[in-house]
């Protein structure tokens, strides 16, 4: 029998990832309603927003309202994309901040027009200061498995590029199947590498679910040792620069499969789905999660 843990974390990334390329304009007040409901669900580290420019990301340009406003987490991430993105999330009271970087140059020339290598130089002195003035780090590495320009994504570049980060003293490693390419076997292999380089770093892993394996992936992610996985109430999310990328591993259904493991989230699913159904009418697609139709049935 493989070794599971007792307990994981749920990082909810729904309002952040899972709205950020949502194509209606979702309201300030339903996007708030929406954090409150997941904290009443027993999320206690959540994605809130980006503090990117509205012009690329028309559905960010609420960020600072919604960092001052939104219901208060044990930990509640804002992601910023550089300098600029940092210093108006300081402005807005955020504690904890993540940045990222692909691993593919060809993906982060098309999201942030920067290399790889130029964008992790760019950011050093960034990260530097936020760790001097005791903000929480969190690096996100895009097409950590496989990116829809260059292929599959050798290990070693994705070991290397989160050595880097760990050297400027990053305190958590989100490491994303961005486009939901990746196998169970290639999940393992990936996260027990990291978990034996970075033993003192919080390692999360972050799949979305195009060919529906992101559950498979998370448990052989659970027996290569990892204990903290990004999900999204819904299975909201996308990927606008992959084209067919389907939405994050919906919340519910990967606390589901926990709670039938014995593995404790602190997260209800019922109340998962009440907040799921507060957003709904405010996205352009159906929501189509297992557990939710469950709930839509009134058998969750």
């Amino acid at each position: 029998m493989f070794s599971l843990p007792n307990r994981a974390t749920i990082i909810e990334v729904g309002p952040r990832d899972g709205l950020q390329n949502e194509k209606n304009q979702v309201p300030t007040d339903a996007k708030l309603e929406f954090i409150r409901l997941l904290k009443t669900s027993g999320v206690r580290e959540i994605e809130l927003t980006s503090f990117v420019s509205p012009k690329w990301v028309p559905q960010m340009k609420d960020a600072g309202d919604i960092a001052r406003n939104a219901v208060p987490f044990e930990r509640a991430i804002v992601l910023t994309p550089n300098s600029k993105g940092v210093s108006l999330a300081r402005d807005a009271g955020a504690e904890a901040v993540a940045v990222f970087v692909g691993v593919s140059d060809t993906f982060n020339q098309k999201n942030i027009n920067r290399s790889t290598d130029e964008s992790v130089e760019a950011l050093t002195p960034v990260i530097e200061q936020l760790k001097e003035d005791g903000i929480f780090v969190r690096a996100c590495i895009s097409t950590a498995f496989y990116c829809p320009y260059e292929g599959k994504t050798d290990i070693e570049d994705v070991i290397e590029l989160c050595r880097r980060f760990v050297a400027l003293g990053v305190d958590e490693l989100s490491v994303a199947d961005t486009i939901g390419m990746a196998n169970p076997a290639e999940s393992f292999e990936l996260f027990s590498r990291l978990r034996q380089a970075f033993p003192s770093v919080l390692l999360t892993a972050h799949f979305h679910d195009t060919r529906k394996m992101a559950l498979a992936n998370i448990l052989a992610a659970l027996q290569a040792g990892v204990d903290r996985f990004d999900t999204s109430a819904g299975g909201l999310g996308g990927c606008p620069f992959a084209e067919g990328a389907t939405g994050n591993v919906a919340t519910e259904d990967v606390v589901n499969m926990f709670d039938s493991l014995g593995i404790e989230t602190g997260i209800d699913v019922g109340k998962m789905c009440e907040a799921i159904s507060a957003i709904a009418p405010y996205v352009s697609r159906p929501i189509d999660t297992g557990m939710y139709r469950l709930f839509e049935k009134g058998t969750c």
